[in-house]
Parts: structure tokens; sequence; C-alpha cells
């Protein structure tokens, strides 16, 4: 059976799902879905197929819609995606992640939610807001959000979690019990004597590396790290870079040693890619050097930016990288970055970009 590739968009005006053959060059694009819901992040669980989506906002509220027919139908729930009586409501599904079993959902105001029936109802992971810090917690330019849950795909009780601007906290008891993960990420909009708190950082993206047990990517608003102790220390990767600052990072499929991420100028200076020449920086050593590869990206007159869930890996030999940005284009590299093309234009902003590989 050929296999297919199907990529999948969250956007401010719904999911969108692309699909191709394994060339990679020719792309059908549908939607928009879930009632052009402002979306913002869309992932499939890789062991059902099922496509979840999560979303919303203070006018619509917090749902996850669910489609087990990639796209051709959907449902949403809300049953439980809120806090007590008395606390701030949740305004928005951020990020999801399934795993052993069991899907995530990190919300803003931040907070983490289970789900154990594939979405059609929630409870609420009461160990993380209930940490000793969590009164400490600041917001992040878009408030104080849950963005990024990443599940331990051979140890589901174990999960890192990423909080602007409170920092990466794990566990390793399904919840129950969590840790900032934070030593060796700085602050550098904390006065001296504070730039390495235990928590406060401003993560903007963590992601894990295949084959790796402890191996960890970090985007932080002031740097890029990378770990191989599990978060429980970070070592910057960012020499070689032409900015510190940036969104997005993706892990290459296969290699831990490889990954990917798009840095943009800065973040009082417009926070688009530099010098307005679209790159996407690899490392093939862990982030011991870096090459910007532009093959096919504009490299004049490019001002947009791409966010943090916005770039990401497919696992075909050689593994597919894509990206969109908040201008509504989405490029892929069929080449592991060494060329690209733009598969789709004039798109909503766009949130997240996750894939799936079909058949084979």
């Amino acid at each position: 059976m050929a296999k297919s590739v199907v990529v999948l968009l969250g956007t401010k005006k719904g999911a969108f799902i692309l699909k191709s053959d394994e060339s990679r060059r020719d792309w059908a694009l549908r939607g928009p879905f879930c009632e052009a819901w402002p979306i913002n992040h869309v992932v499939a669980d890789p062991a059902s197929g099922t496509v979840y989506a999560g979303g919303g906002n203070e006018w619509f509220g917090p749902a996850v819609w669910k489609s087990t027919d990639l796209g051709d139908t959907w449902s949403h729930s809300s049953d439980g995606l809120a806090y007590a009586a008395g606390e701030e409501p949740v305004k928005s599904v951020w990020s999801l992640a399934a795993g052993d079993g069991a899907l995530y959902a990190g919300v803003q105001p931040a907070g983490l939610f289970r789900s154990d029936d594939g979405g059609a109802t929630w409870s609420h992971v009461t160990g993380l807001s209930e940490h000793p810090t969590r009164k400490d917690w600041n917001p992040g330019g878009a408030g104080l959000i849950l963005h990024t849950v990443v599940v331990d795909p051979d140890d589901g009780k174990r999960l890192w979690t990423g909080i602007s601007a409170a920092g990466v906290f794990h566990t390793a008891d399904g919840g129950a019990t969590w840790e900032p993960r934070n030593q060796g990420t700085r602050c550098d909009y904390n006065p001296e004597g504070h730039k390495y708190p235990e928590f406060g950082q401003c993560v903007h993206s963590i992601v894990k590396a295949p084959g790796a047990a402890d191996r960890l990517y970090q985007q932080n608003h002031c740097g890029m790290y990378a770990s191989d102790d599990g978060g429980r220390s970070w070592r910057s990767i960012e020499a070689g870079l032409p900015s510190s600052f940036g969104f997005p990072a993706a892990a290459h499929p296969r290699d831990p040693d490889t990954v990917y991420l798009l840095p943009l100028n800065g973040d009082s200076v417009g926070r688009y890619v530099p010098d307005g020449k679209a790159a996407v920086w690899r490392s093939r050593d862990a982030g011991a050097s870096w090459q910007d590869l532009r093959n096919g990206l504009p490299q004049q007159n490019a001002f947009f930016g791409v966010l943090r869930q916005a770039m990401a890996t497919d696992t075909l030999d050689r593994a597919g990288v894509y990206f969109g940005t908040n201008g509504g284009e989405l490029y892929v590299s069929a080449d592991e970055g060494d060329s690209w093309s733009c598969a789709a234009r004039h798109m909503p902003p766009i949130h997240s970009v996750e894939t799936m590989v079909l058949g084979g």
C-alpha cells in the first residue's frame, strides 16, 4: 500500500487538512473545519489515527473537536474543561498531546486537563495547578498559557509542560506531582543576580528527540537550549544562530542529534525572519553547529513570523519538514530542509502544523 502524508493545520479560522503522496509535491487542501472556530492546535493520535483540534476563545469558550474519518465529520466537547467555581474560567485550549491511551489539553489560564475517553469528558490535573510556585506564575505576552505538552512515548507517566511565563515543569507519576526543570535557562529581563531562577522563564517550545530517553530541545524567549537529562539541566546551543529569539522547534523523526528551528529577529523589533530573508536553521550535531537552509524560501521582503507550534517533521525517509506562517503560507521540504516549496497560500494565520503518515 502506498504511503501518503497528511498535514494538520490549526488556524485563526478553523482547522485545515492537506494530503499528498510520498513525493510531497502536490497537495489537496480541505477545510475550514470546526465551524471556523479559532483553533490553536490540531494533532493525530498515532495509535488510532483520530484527529483532535483544540481551540476556542473568550467568546466561543474552550473545546476539543474530534474526527475519526480524517475530517469528513466532527464532534466537539468541553465537558469538564473548567476550573472550580469561583476560579478564573478557562478561555481556550492551546495544546493537545496523545499518548498511553490518554489525551491531554493545555489551556489558558495555565493548567492541564486529561481525557481517558477520547475527548468526550475531561478532568483537571490538579497536581500542576496546586504546585507551590503557582501563585507566583506570571503571564507572557499572550497571557498565562500552558502551550506545550510532551508525553514520553516510552513511559506515558512522564510528561513535560511548557508554560509562558513560568517555565518547564515535569512529572514522572502521571501528573500527581511536578517539579520545575529550568536550570541553565536564563531570564534576560530579570535584574542582575536573578537571571537563572528556579521558575519564571518564558519557554516558547519544547520537543523531545527520538531514540534518546532524556534528550530535549527548547526554544526560549531568551535563547535556544538542549538537555540530556530530561530537563534537569539545560545548555545553551544558540552560538552560530542569527538570533537568540524565536518560537518553534522540530526534531528529526529518527536522529536525536538533528533539530530544526526558525529564528526571528528579536522580541522588540518586529518578530519576523532576520533581514526579511527566510531561513530554517538545522543542526546535525545537537546544536554544536548550525546551517541555514534557504533554497526555495523568499529572500527579500519576507516579514512573516512563525508561531510556537507551527513547525513539524514527518516520518518518511527522507524526512519532510514543514512550517506555517502568520501570513497564511505553508512551506514544505521533502528532503530534510535542503529545498523548499510553498504548498498553500492565502490561509488564515497558521497557529500549528502537525503531520501523520498513512499506509505502507
